[in-house]
């Protein structure tokens, strides 16, 4: 690839009566113990497991791990003898709290009394690079944007086609590090030539590592733009292509939104299916509409096939506020050539409306509220905090079964009802509702914050 810039390569009251006897826990699925994108890199003993931090609970002791299955791993810790090493350093057990969602985690567990419990949990650190093989921000944008000084370059995505397909830095292509030594020919010939590998960020090693690929097969002046597309989001926008949209968020029913980035008079003779006009210049429109940043929602914006309108939008939306726009490469004319959805006439200024797609089992606020008060014959509300919690008040008819009692007790629940987790927050609800699925019952969890009054009543904090 040449020097180019986008456009050019764009109850603690009685117990409940059981209506049958209890049935058995399931039999437990077979789970990964990281997942395969890790695989590649991070060899495990049979007593780890790795994989990103979903969250933590010290109410209940436990943590939520996500490993790459269809379904996370649940692990207890005791917070008076948990080894926590973060970047190398030993850390008190309360550091667990100051973790960020979806940082990576290795741990190794120990079973004892059924379950699987956490001896040492370890915090991976920033990557260890050479300065000399650094490029940052600043660099790349030079880059990308064609500025004067520029050099011929190639800039190389290391992550997975899903990742790439989701939204990947302008003018870049994909070369995997899983699977890197299949698409060796996508490198440049010239092996003095300037390359500049990115991944998921300052953690990940998937970039680092094709350098190291690409230092053993003879090239001489290699990069890695480390914070790589999770910093490059936060400040520009990304592309991406209409049979990606499809692929990776029409296909996977992944919540996003359409920009029309074209005028109304462009429009006139269609646009895509659900879109938003946001025209150069009228982003007033919108603007009160925008979601909050910490959604992350991705806004995808086009206009007719040169790019500008998009990019000119894109630029709009990002010095807003939003941190994951991306433009989509070919407008309409690719999208038409697809064969995707197209909606004639003009698409009326209107309210950007995103919602996130709720996770897996978890109940709106409004169902869980219409239960929680006139609770059904076949419905059990079960929290699952603590008994001093439950002693501030409970609702009424429901079961009390801590979070981390659930798996010692879960014969106590009937099987022919519908259970309703809840707790305070959200977390160990969610982590009660998987075990729950795990032993074969039909489950379901407030994933939100509930405060519950003497009287029973309640109050949700949307979130």
């Amino acid at each position: 690839m040449f020097r180019m810039t986008f456009l050019a390569a764009l109850t603690l009251g009685a117990p409940l009566a059981l209506a049958q006897a209890p049935a058995a826990p399931a039999a437990e699925k077979a789970k990964p113990a990281q997942p395969a994108m890790c695989a590649a890199c991070h060899k495990l003993e049979a007593n780890q497991m790795g994989g990103y931090l979903d969250s933590a609970a010290f109410k209940s002791q436990s943590v939520q791990l996500d490993v790459g299955g269809a379904v996370p791993q649940i692990l207890r810790f005791d917070a008076k003898s948990l080894k926590v090493v973060d970047d190398g350093k030993a850390m008190p057990t309360e550091h667990l709290k100051d973790v960020k969602k979806r940082h990576e985690t290795q741990v190794t567990w120990v079973e004892k009394d059924g379950a699987k419990f956490i001896t040492e949990i370890h915090f991976k650190g920033p990557v260890k690079i050479d300065p000399k093989n650094v490029i940052d921000y600043a660099g790349v944008a030079k880059l990308v944007e064609g500025r004067p000084g520029g050099a011929t370059y190639t800039l190389i995505d290391s992550r997975p086609l899903l990742r790439y397909q989701e939204g990947a830095l302008p003018g870049s292509i994909h070369l995997p590090f899983i699977g890197f030594d299949k698409f060796v020919d996508r490198l440049p010939k010239d092996k003095a030539q300037l390359v500049v590998f990115y991944c998921g960020g300052v953690t990940c090693t998937l970039s680092p590592n094709s350098m190291k690929k690409a230092q053993l097969m003879g090239y001489t002046n290699l990069r890695v733009y480390r914070e790589g597309e999770p910093d490059w989001k936060t400040r520009n926008y990304l592309v991406t292509t209409p049979s990606f949209v499809k692929a990776a968020y029409v296909d996977r029913d992944i919540p996003h939104v359409l920009v029309d980035a074209r005028s109304a008079e462009d429009a006139t003779s269609g646009h895509i299916k659900g879109a938003v006009s946001v025209p150069v210049g009228q982003m007033a429109v919108v603007k009160k509409s925008l979601p909050e940043p910490k959604l992350n929602a991705p806004l995808i914006v086009y206009d007719g096939r040169g790019g500008e309108q998009a990019v000119a939008v894109a630029r709009a939306l990002i010095k807003a506020g939003q941190k994951n726009v991306l433009v989509l490469k070919g407008g309409m004319v690719d999208w038409v050539a697809a064969g995707y959805a197209v909606e004639s006439g003009v698409p009326a200024p209107r309210q950007i409306a995103y919602a996130p797609k709720p996770r897996a089992g978890s109940l709106p606020v409004a169902e869980f509220t219409t239960l929680a008060k006139n609770t059904p014959a076949d419905v059990l509300i079960l929290d699952v905090r603590n008994a001093d919690e439950a002693q501030q008040g409970m609702i009424k008819g429901a079961m009390l079964i801590p979070d981390e009692e659930l798996v010692a007790r879960i014969a106590e629940l009937p099987k022919g009802k519908r259970i309703v987790t809840h707790c305070l927050t959200g977390i160990r609800a969610e982590m009660a509702y998987h075990k729950l699925k795990e032993a074969g019952y039909n489950a379901a969890f407030l994933n939100n914050e509930i405060l519950v009054a003497k009287d029973g009543s309640f109050k949700i904090t949307p979130r």
